[in-house]
């Protein structure tokens, strides 16, 4: 398993204005593809995805305008693990209540020994 800011929204459905942010970095076609093949040729999971398929999900909204108030965000901070740990997840949570910097924590709960 690996955890972190990717800095990399991988699909439409992980940032608000997809279309105007397809020659920006972090939903570059070269970088949306590395990670398509994380997922799919390296057989890696996108844990919350696995859980969690709504729209308007991030974890991390620019300093500038009122992006976080209109939650014009984008989901760029992952939990990757194999198949098997990834079953393990049973809940995922975007802690939105309070804001403590331009991210918001990403949590998944896990059953199951280590």
């Amino acid at each position: 398993m690996f955890c972190g800011d990717v800095n990399i929204a991988h699909r439409e459905i992980d940032l608000r204005n997809w279309r105007s942010n397809q020659k920006n970095s972090g939903f570059l076609p070269e970088e949306r593809a590395w990670l398509t093949q994380v997922f799919e040729r390296d057989g890696w999971t996108d844990v919350f995805r696995r859980l969690d398929q709504r729209p308007e999900q991030y974890t991390w909204w620019s300093n500038r305008g009122q992006a976080w108030a209109k939650n014009v965000g984008w989901r760029i901070d992952y939990q990757i693990a194999t198949p098997g740990f990834a079953a393990r997840a049973r809940r995922a949570e975007i802690y939105t209540a309070a804001r403590f910097s331009d991210h918001a924590p990403l949590t998944i709960d896990y059953t199951g020994r280590l």
